[in-house]
């Protein structure tokens, strides 16, 4: 069952997929369907799989679900990076850049500290 309190990587996965989203709209309306659809899929991923965490069978389950949403995280990273580097697609902004690795940074922690317990 779905607890409901306050949780810091859930509220930042889901802002951040909020801006992921206007991010891809960005790509779109300068016609970058390719990277568009890619950032869309994998920023959108790190929250719907820090969601799903939430409702984890077991704490193996729960680790599982967060290295999954690490991964799709890493690979956002790579594609804004991508994008920052091109002279071809819009420059994500600072934040962007610095929120998806403090994403990283917090979904590595619990991560380890979940493996610990």
């Amino acid at each position: 069952m779905r607890n409901d309190k306050p949780n810091i990587i859930v509220d930042k996965t889901f802002n951040f997929s909020l801006i992921i989203i206007e991010f891809s709209e960005e790509l779109k309306s300068e016609h970058k369907y390719e990277m568009s659809s890619q950032l869309f899929r994998s920023g959108t991923s790190i929250g719907a799989n820090t969601w799903e965490a939430q409702n984890a069978e077991s704490k193996r389950d729960f680790v599982h679900k967060l290295k999954i949403a690490c991964k799709e995280a890493d690979e956002t990273f790579y594609w804004l990076k991508l994008c920052k580097a091109s002279n071809h697609f819009p420059t994500p902004t600072e934040f962007l850049m610095k929120e998806i690795e403090v994403i990283i940074k917090i979904l590595s922690k619990i991560i380890v500290s979940s493996r610990k317990d």
